[in-house]
């Protein structure tokens, strides 16, 4: 028939031209639609089982080690909303299905709070208890550890308020003496069994059970959120075995802490709890944004720190995050809070061990000593990086590796054996940062706050914390110094042990002891020289001017930016921690210097560094591609590699389609019209054509090997005697993305990033060149950084 081109015509065209654009851009996501085939198209396979009208069960999903699409999940996901909301007027039922599907964002990250909170809330109290048992045992009640054995106790002093008779330190119970050499030698002989004990169980459960467990979890959570696939990694089993594991592993001593792993434990609770939902089971994309929230839960519970998780999970490990995930990451770290704040596991009421008051304003002049501690912070951060980097790159190439249990107990015994004469590395990091943020006071029995008191010689201190320091604090000082260079040496072997490992508080504590020794020299400084012009404005004699808890505190938060290059959120989480809001500004001096000074060494955290060592595919938003270079220099096939291995839309057959899949290892096929026009049709992706053809072969009668494969709408004409042909049409992705052989990489690089892509074709005038993958990009950037690109692993 004919058609008059009026304009009317001609606007009705261009709607059809459009909606038809639309139909084949929404099947890419993997949409069922109908097509009329017009009433002369009737052939010999009108009674073919047509893939478009049934989905074809496991297309639209991905290997392990592979990257998902993201268009693709998010135009699956737009899709199933459109035919939810299309269906919930017509009946109660469906309209009862809606709301479910609307609210079960909401639901998940709930369960994923609440299971967050209680699983904190009991690695909290275990690992308080277990770490006591290394020093003794509570008679009256086992359950308890020292600080609760003692509460009911009316016995003890101010001096020794941790010494009470319901608590028996080993020699105690073994020898009967609590005093004397063989004492201290059976304690001693005890802290480093107990201590051996836990890290060997640790490190057994961990390589039998489930080796996703170890280690801090952090930067494959990263790899994940950009769309990475690691199956079993945030699993039931991992979940579990990490659970127990970072009990063991933070009561062994080693130099490690549980806030990291936390972060492993809740994404685990958001991705179990999001099979219960199809929404987010069936879609990776959708997943993601659970597990962005999970990680908000997670620094939550960690640090007690509801707005600090929101703001990690935006500023360090979310690749994807709209504003709803905003709020529910708001939602998941708020109930987690609660539940952890409802168990109280640290007995003092409040969400965090390290809450402390200071009643004295920071001064100008004190600006100077912070940004020093940010300047340590930046350069401990860079030479940690570097160091560790060098340990876990010769631990994996040479046959140490091999024998990880042998690695922990060696580490742990180290650390056992030189941790136990000094006060400060033998007790519990977190209770070590606590000591060193807290200001000197009446009710303070530290020996840190041993100083001179100068009303009378028999009173230890006054409430006046300006004033000279005693032996007490002179012998603190040289203890911290030793408990430093031992941190620092230590944290270095530990980090990329097989057992759960964190990195935030040893870091901190490195921190902490810096700051403390710094505030202390600044505050003697400013007592015996108050007539210096620096003190003299603001200090006067006696006066209360310098709070070396706060320098501890600045120190902290330096070094775990340092290390980790997190700014906004460290800041946060750090006031959130210590409810220290008064001292935002110094914080941030500091925090903001370390970063400067370490980025001068390298750009690269902790983490990001790591996910380079593995080798994961992740394309870092914050890393800048300055280079000239074009699409074409990088795409395959290179001049002297073999030809782009394609699929023609109707000219193959099962047999020649199999031989192609067999002889190649490549993740899609673009699909062109012929070989000698190379114009290009669609992608096809290789495990999307081995579940089809499996599929067809069990449902679909008379599909042998010389049966042909088209990707056409319509069947080619055949013979008659020929076998049924198999449609592949629906698993082709009509709306490839390309970009022409000209295009600089720069903005091909920031296409990837913006849009998750796993490819993009490159094509010349309309003909099909070549294809980058997300790999390519990466060992491109990996070679213009002289770095290793076979060293990229993953797609």
């Amino acid at each position: 028939p004919t058609i008059k081109t009026t304009r009317h015509h001609l606007k009705v065209l261009n709607i059809i031209k459009v909606s038809f654009t639309f139909i084949f851009r929404c099947k890419l996501c993997g949409s069922n639609y109908a097509m009329s085939n017009g009433g002369g198209a009737a052939s010999s396979s009108t009674h073919l089982l047509d893939f478009l009208e049934e989905p074809i069960p496991g297309v639209g999903t991905y290997d392990d080690f592979h990257t998902i699409d993201w268009v693709r999940e998010k135009c699956k996901d737009r899709e199933r909303h459109r035919k939810i909301n299309s269906k919930k007027k017509e009946s109660a039922w469906e309209f009862t299905k809606s709301l479910y599907d609307a609210w079960s964002g909401w639901l998940v990250v709930t369960l994923t709070g609440l299971a967050s909170g209680a699983l904190a809330g009991l690695i909290d109290i275990a690992a308080d208890w277990m770490n006591d048992l290394k020093e003794g045992v509570c008679l009256s009640a086992m359950w308890f550890n020292h600080e609760q054995c003692c509460w009911t106790s009316n016995e003890t002093t101010f001096a020794e308020r941790d010494k009470c008779p319901q608590w028996k330190s080993w020699a105690e119970l073994i020898l009967g003496q609590a005093e004397g050499p063989g004492s201290y030698i059976m304690n001693y002989f005890m802290y480093i069994y107990w201590a051996l004990s836990f890290a060997f169980l640790a490190v057994c459960l961990v390589k039998v059970f489930a080796p996703y467990a170890c280690g801090s979890g952090i930067p494959e959570i990263k790899t994940i959120l950009s769309g990475f696939i690691i199956r079993g990694y945030l699993g039931k089993w991992t979940l579990m075995i990490k659970t127990i594991t970072l009990v063991l592993a933070v009561a062994s001593g080693l130099s490690l802490g549980k806030e990291g792993p936390l972060v492993h434990v809740a994404c685990c609770c958001g991705n179990i709890f999001s099979y219960l939902f199809p929404k987010y089971s069936k879609n990776e994309a959708k997943k993601r944004e659970v597990l962005s929230a999970a990680s908000a839960a997670g620094v939550s519970v960690a640090f007690g720190a509801p707005i600090g998780g929101v703001l990690f999970s935006l500023e360090e490990v979310s690749y994807y995050f709209p504003l709803k995930t905003l709020w529910r990451s708001f939602f998941a770290a708020l109930v987690a809070a609660f539940v952890l704040r409802s168990i109280n596991p640290f007995g003092n009421s409040r969400l965090v061990l390290f809450y402390v008051e200071y009643h004295t304003p920071w001064y100008l002049f004190e600006l100077i000593p912070f940004i020093l501690l940010g300047v340590f912070g930046g350069l401990w951060g860079a030479f940690f990086i570097r160091a560790n980097i060098a340990w876990c790159r010769r631990r994996k190439s040479t046959r140490f590796g091999k024998y990880p249990v042998l690695e922990v107990i060696l580490v742990a015994a180290i650390t056992a054996v030189v941790a136990f004469p000094n006060p400060y590395t033998r007790q519990n990091t977190s209770e070590l940062i606590k000591e060193l943020f807290t200001d000197c006071g009446p009710l303070e029995s530290s020996q840190l706050c041993q100083y001179r008191s100068q009303m009378n010689g028999s009173k230890a201190f006054t409430d006046n914390p300006n004033r000279p320091a005693g032996p007490g604090v002179y012998a603190a000082m040289w203890q911290l110094c030793l408990a430093l260079i031992f941190k620092i040496i230590m944290t270095i072997f530990t980090f990329g042990l097989k057992v759960p490992s964190g990195l935030f508080i040893p870091s901190m504590a490195i921190g902490a002891i810096a700051g403390r020794i710094v505030g202390i020299a600044v505050e003697q400084l400013a007592y015996y020289h108050h007539d210096w012009f620096l003190f003299k404005e603001w200090c006067e004699v006696g006066a209360d001017c310098i709070t070396p808890g706060l320098y501890a505190m600045v120190g902290a938060a330096a070094c775990l930016g340092g290390v980790t290059r997190m700014t906004v959120s460290l800041v946060v989480i750090v006031f959130e921690l210590t409810g220290g809001l008064e001292y935002i500004v110094p914080l941030m001096a500091a925090v903001m210097t370390s970063k400067w000074v370490g980025d001068a060494f390298g750009r690269e955290g902790i983490y990001e560094a790591h996910i380079r060592l593995n080798g994961y595919p992740f394309l870092d938003a914050k890393e800048e591609f300055t280079h000239t270079t074009l699409a074409r220099e990088v795409m395959r096939p290179r001049r002297s590699d073999p030809p782009l291995a394609v699929l023609t839309q109707d000219d193959l057959t099962v047999e020649e389609l199999q031989g192609i899949i067999n002889d190649t290892s490549y993740n899609g096929f673009p699909v062109i019209v012929s070989k000698e026009s190379q114009r290009l049709v669609g992608f096809a992706l290789r495990r999307d054509i081995t579940i089809a053809i499996e599929n067809a072969r069990r449902k679909q009668e008379g599909i042998m090997l010389n049966s042909r494969v088209y990707f056409t709408q319509h069947a080619p004409t055949l013979p008659a005697d020929s076998p049924r042909p198999l449609k592949l049409r629906s698993i082709l992705d009509m709306s490839p993305f390309t970009v022409t052989d000209h295009t600089p990489m720069e903005i091909v690089v920031d296409i990837f990033r913006k849009l998750g892509l796993r490819q993009c074709l490159v094509t010349h005038n309309g003909r099909l060149l070549g294809i980058i993958t997300k790999k390519d990009i990466l060992r491109h950037m990996a070679q213009m950084a002289n770095q290793d690109p076979e060293s990229i692993m993953f797609n």
